[in-house]
Order: C-alpha cells, then structure tokens, then sequence
C-alpha cells in the first residue's frame, strides 16, 4: 500500500482575507505580501471560506498564467481541533485515479482497465467519472464481480460535526448524475464516491437540508442498489492519504 496518493508541491502559508467571484481569493502570505490566488472550486465552499483562516497556496511557474497563486488548503477547527480541508476541486480525481491504480478499494473488487471522463447517460451528454473494465468478458450471466462499473466523484468540505455532508447547495447536475446512474442498474454496478476532503469526518450523510430532492433521489438509488462509498482522506501540507470509508447514514 502506498502512503501519499497526492504529495503537495511547495506550499507558501497565509491568511484567507476574502474569497469573491467564485475563482479569486485574497491572501496575505506570511512575508505580508498581499497576492491574489486562483480558487478552483465555484461552489459556494460552506464553513471553508472563513476570512482570517490560515491557508496553503501553490505556485506555478507557468508564465502565461495570470494568477500564479492556487488556494489549495485552508485550515478549519470545527471539531476543536485544528484540520486541515483540501479546497482545490481539481485534485480529488486525481488522487481517485492514483488510489484506482493502486487497488486501493477493495469494495469495488477486480476490474481489468480504468478509463476517465466516458460518455454516458440516455441522452449521451454527460461523462463519468471513471469507467472500470470487467476482469473479464461479460456475458448475459455477468456476475457482480464481472460487470463493469461507472464511478463518480464527488469532492465533500461541508460537515456539521464529525458528519460529513454533501452537497451544500443545490446541485441539479448532481441530480442528473444519480439519475442516471440509476438507469445503468442492474446490468452495470454504479458507484457514488464521496471525497470526503478532510480527516476530522467519521461519518457521511446527504445534505438534505441544502437539497432534500438530492437526499431523496441517493436513497432511492441505494434502495435499487447504487454502491455509496463515503472515502475520508487526511489533508495536510505535505500531501493527501487514504483513511478508509466512513460510515454512512442514510
């Protein structure tokens, strides 16, 4: 087993002064230059966008770049303790794909090949996160072990406690997404996998007092047998590592 799936790259320390338009935040670093940073998440970033929080940027050397700076981390103590929460939305697949190679979920069994962003859904106009190829040939006898998988990520920040939750606003294109796998049951398993961004999260639980239709349409998807796995990753500035699932309520 590996340790880091995802080593940060040198981070520079700061204090959030105030994230706005969705993709730009002000940060002053610790040196008390003031620099303004891409933030890769247009979510409303519930209790992860406090001004005054301590944060981790990185840098890029890229000169065509014209906000150097990406938000990365930003430091939170909603369990009294201090925790690190990873912000940076592009990473998760990421480390998904690196922990998929690594065969690191057991629950999802055996698969042959992994492919990213495939075409699915009745209209054809969405894309899964990851497609997992059967071990083997499918047949009209397929097996759980032997159907392919449809597998999507969803990054998790919000919690009320050690509850993890998501989402925290409504989300009709995550709607969409259970939609959609419901109808690949039972001829192909569909998975939700919860990025739960964060150590300080035991459990996980649909947000359903952000988007009730949401809470709703995962557990009628549960009930006709989506797989949910709700996966805690502890944060920190010298990179990200899998913890294990958390439990999940329903």
């Amino acid at each position: 087993m590996i340790d880091w799936l995802y080593p940060y790259p040198t981070l520079y320390p700061g204090m959030l002064l105030k994230r706005y338009k969705r993709f730009l935040a002000d940060v002053e670093l610790t040196s008390g230059e003031i620099v303004t940073a891409h933030c890769p998440n247009t979510g409303p970033m519930t209790g992860v966008s406090t001004p005054g929080s301590q944060v981790q940027l990185s840098l890029s050397n890229n000169p065509k770049r014209k906000l150097p700076y990406t938000l990365e981390l930003i430091q939170v103590d909603d369990n009294d303790e201090p925790t690190w929460v990873g912000v940076n939305t592009a990473l998760p697949n990421k480390v998904v794909k690196s922990a998929l190679e690594n065969n690191l979920f057991p629950e999802l069994g055996n698969y042959s090949q992994i492919k990213g962003e495939v075409v699915y859904g009745k209209d054809r106009k969405s894309r899964v996160d990851f497609y997992l190829y059967p071990p083997h040939k499918q047949t009209n006898n397929s097996t759980l072990e032997n159907r392919d998988i449809y597998l999507e990520v969803k990054n998790t920040t919000w919690c009320d406690g050690k509850l993890a939750l998501f989402p925290d606003t409504e989300t009709t294109r995550g709607q969409k997404h259970l939609r959609e796998l419901m109808a690949l049951l039972p001829k192909s398993r569909a998975v939700m996998f919860y990025f739960i961004n964060r150590g300080d999260c035991t459990e996980f639980a649909p947000g359903d007092t952000t988007d009730p239709l949401y809470g709703k349409l995962l557990r009628e998807a549960f009930a006709l047998g989506l797989e949910v796995l709700p996966c805690r990753f502890d944060v920190s500035p010298n990179g990200i590592r899998y913890l294990g699932l958390a439990g999940l309520k329903l």
